[in-house]
């Protein structure tokens, strides 16, 4: 009778992959990373890596070690009604952020991006072709509309955690909410005259 659970050897190669990965990611950026690239350095099966984390997307998002995965939560604030995406955009972006353990990778790779330029490189073209590509085509919105409000939640986070601006940091999520909420959704909303 066949052993039930895990196969031996599963979580080494995973870690060989994801290793494999922040290498590629690292030296090439999200977009000249290419699955059977990162596959080949693992020694590996390019299938190997959609069994495991599904999609490039995916594999950033672990290689990172990102507490979210773009491919499951964009469609989550996309879906429902579109009169409330901003909300459901602004909401689901402070979750990231509420807790330690979520806020940690965000705030390691905003202060690394911020000095380094192959982590923005890797993190720009991440969410120029996930994030600001899927939200843009799903809303019909221009890009700049979608990279604006970005800019904005980013531009909070970065004054909330890691600079401490007191007035954000003492603000509750509700507070910022109603902030940010109406403004998502001016930019997010085909026909207004942003960008």
């Amino acid at each position: 009778m066949a052993r039930a659970g895990r196969r031996p050897g599963q979580t080494e190669t995973r870690e060989k992959i994801l290793a494999a990965a922040r290498h590629r990611f690292a030296e090439l950026g999200y977009d000249g990373a290419t699955v059977r690239g990162i596959a080949a350095d693992a020694g590996v099966n390019a299938a190997l890596l959609h069994h495991f984390f599904g999609s490039k997307q995916a594999l950033f998002a672990a290689a990172m070690n990102l507490p979210v995965n773009p491919a499951t939560v964009v469609p989550a604030i996309l879906s429902g009604d579109r009169a409330e995406v901003g909300e459901r955009l602004v909401r689901t972006f402070l979750g990231f952020w509420a807790t330690p353990d979520g806020r940690t990778p965000f705030v390691a790779m905003l202060r690394a991006a911020a000095t380094n330029d192959q982590v923005a490189t890797m993190l720009r073209q991440f969410i120029e072709r996930t994030v600001l590509a899927q939200v843009a085509t799903a809303l019909e919105v221009p890009k700049a509309r979608v990279a604006g409000i970005a800019a904005q939640l980013i531009g909070v986070a970065l004054l909330r955690y890691v600079i401490k601006l007191p007035p954000l940091v003492q603000a509750s999520d509700e507070e910022i909410v109603a902030m940010l909420a109406p403004v998502a959704q001016y930019y997010l909303t085909p026909g207004d005259d942003a960008g």
